[in-house]
């Protein structure tokens, strides 16, 4: 049997079926929190961004028409509007209060490591524009394609394109001279 497509979960969820919601959750929701903590910086504001997302697709489930748009486009890009709308709210971004989850599987100095290399990928994305800093996320963190990024930004394929490919020069630039300090070797 065959996984049910996003618009088919929403519409089953319109139609009250519980299975569908919990279904469409657990497929869109950590990546909803992924994107929201990678444009936010923040844990919890990326939670609370997350869950307000995916109540605003309950909420809209039942006027969902089929063939519009993909469901996780629509997500994506009241996702990104909420974490502008948040950002706007602060103007101030802290990234010391960020907390890094803790990883069981990894041995300490792993995690240490792994904390320093999303401590730097996240100082560094803080520091790209606005855009460039979304499309980064939505292209090389989320791995969407450049076709669903235009259309969750609203803006032409050449634009992301253009946004990714200077987001990662800055992003390279940023992070060159730290390659040995956050464990990369050279060869």
């Amino acid at each position: 049997m065959s996984t049910p497509s996003d618009d088919a979960l929403l519409v089953l969820f319109a139609n009250g079926d519980p299975e569908a919601a919990r279904m469409l959750t657990d497929r869109l929701g950590p990546r909803t929190f992924n994107v929201a903590m990678r444009v936010l910086g923040n844990r919890a504001e990326a939670e609370d961004v997350a869950q307000d997302a995916m109540m605003r697709l309950w909420r809209m489930a039942p006027k969902w028409e089929q063939g519009q748009a993909k469901v996780s486009t629509w997500l994506y890009r009241v996702t990104l509007n909420l974490c502008l709308d948040l950002k706007r709210q602060r103007r101030t971004v802290d990234l010391d209060a960020v907390a890094e989850p803790e990883d069981p599987a990894c041995s300490v100095p792993e995690r240490l490591q792994n904390a320093a290399r999303f401590d730097a990928l996240q100082a560094a994305l803080m520091e790209l524009p606005e855009r460039q800093r979304q499309a980064v996320v939505l292209r090389h963190i989320e791995e969407l394609s450049n076709p669903e990024i235009s259309g969750i930004m609203d803006i032409s394929v050449e634009a992301v394109e253009s946004l990714t490919a200077r987001g990662k020069r800055t992003l390279a630039k940023a992070l060159a001279g730290r390659r040995a300090e956050l464990g990369y070797s050279d060869g």
